[in-house]
């Protein structure tokens, strides 16, 4: 299923193939989609033949919803791209027979993997979704297959839709293996579906921003850094009334807003932050200067009120800054005890402020640690490197195969 040439087979093991099933994949239909997991490929294709099929989901007219549950075949429209196949699938929003549509597309994309040769794994990246699509492939062709779990999406859906548990259920547990980016999800998912029996990996998600800086004592306030679209998910207001409360507290402090957006998003987020003493909107950042203007501030603070994983936190802490992230998602689990990284209720401006108050008035105690974390062995597991090694033995044991070495330069 895929333009992309097969590793030459020799007589020692070819490499495994597998096929991954992904909705968050830059490609032709959507070339600005996430590329975490694009990476996560890129990191580990010198040990697989990595090929991808990139789902896309569009709306029908309302008219053609009903028309859609009727037998035959889903209503799909495929193009080549560089990693393999993207498609685009009519399926109603708001996940109106959600199951219903991605077992259509399961069965449209088995008939196209009868026609080449099958893969040693199939992939999905996310548990309520891809992971729909992927059992059913494994059921059809008989080929194994995992899942990458998105602690945002996964657990929303889970939650809106219990009618589906025993379907999510039986993929979380039938898997080869499950992978996650950060503990606190596998607590919720274990929470909702049972405890996990088989392979189970913690592995972070990739950054290039993974060369520390040395911390710096006496940084010049607090700095966040997001796209200003995304104010209201990143909980700019819980930010700004924190502010008013240390004001209040007759300790004000200051929080640089560093980020771009349209003239509506830096309207919306002005109105979000209100006339909170202190803070300030900076702009962008190019990528080259992110790590150089968060290691001149005291810290770094995000207190989202949905996050997945936060590459931004790892970023900060290789950079050089404490961090205060949202508590129970993130990069929860990933820092418990660690001084460095102070975990906040996301809708509690009181202890986020008594958090930012301590980072300032704790800087030089709280560098002190995270200077001798940036080189410490731990660290190691969130720079890309560490993190290649980690998915490849994940993805070989899946395979039933032992992790190559062949791994891509640029994963240090």
């Amino acid at each position: 299923m895929s333009d992309r040439p097969h590793h030459p087979e020799t007589e020692a093991s070819p490499p495994a193939r597998i096929l991954h099933v992904s909705a968050d994949f830059p490609d032709a239909v959507v070339p600005n989609k996430t590329k975490a997991i694009q990476t996560l490929l890129e990191l580990t294709q010198g040990c697989f033949d990595h090929s991808v099929v990139s789902i896309n989901r569009r709306s029908p007219p309302v008219r053609g919803m009903l028309k859609g549950l009727l037998p035959g075949p889903a209503r799909v429209e495929f193009t080549r791209f560089a990693w393999g196949e993207c498609l685009s699938y009519e399926a109603p929003a708001r996940g109106l027979f959600h199951r219903t549509h991605l077992l259509r597309l399961a069965d449209t994309i088995a008939e196209r993997m009868r026609a080449v040769p099958l893969p040693d794994l199939i992939v999905g990246h996310k548990l309520t979704v891809e992971g729909i699509v992927v059992q059913r492939l494994s059921q059809l062709t008989g080929v194994p297959f995992a899942i990458t779990v998105q602690g945002d999406t996964d657990t929303k859906i889970l939650a809106a839709r219990p009618d589906l548990a025993p379907v999510f259920r039986s993929i979380f547990h039938e898997a080869q293996s499950v992978t996650l980016f950060a503990p606190w999800t596998l607590d919720v998912l274990e929470a909702r579906l049972g405890k996990r029996t088989g392979p189970v990996a913690l592995i972070p998600c990739p950054t290039e921003l993974d060369t520390a800086l040395a911390p710096q004592v006496g940084g010049s306030g607090l700095i966040s850094v997001f796209h200003l679209q995304s104010h209201k998910r990143k909980n700019l207001a819980a930010m700004a009334e924190a502010l008013q409360v240390l004001a209040k507290r007759g300790a004000p402090q200051r929080l640089a807003i560093c980020g771009g957006g349209s003239e509506a998003d830096l309207a919306g987020a002005r109105q979000s932050a209100g006339d909170a003493p202190g803070l300030s909107f900076e702009g962008p950042l190019t990528r080259e200067s992110v790590a150089q203007r968060m290691n001149a501030a005291a810290a770094f603070v995000l207190p989202s009120r949905r996050e997945t994983f936060g590459m931004v936190f790892v970023e900060a802490l290789f950079a050089g800054v404490p961090i205060i992230y949202p508590q129970g998602m993130g990069v929860s689990g990933w820092f418990d005890g660690c001084p460095f990284a102070i975990p906040v209720p996301a809708r509690d401006p009181d202890a986020l402020a008594d958090a930012m108050a301590k980072a300032v008035s704790e800087e030089a105690r709280l560098k002190a640690a995270l200077a001798a974390w940036q080189t410490s062995p731990e660290a190691d597991r969130f720079r890309r490197g560490g993190i290649a090694r980690a998915y490849a033995a994940t993805l070989a044991a899946a395979c039933g195969r032992q992790a190559g070495s062949n791994l891509e330069g640029n994963a240090g």
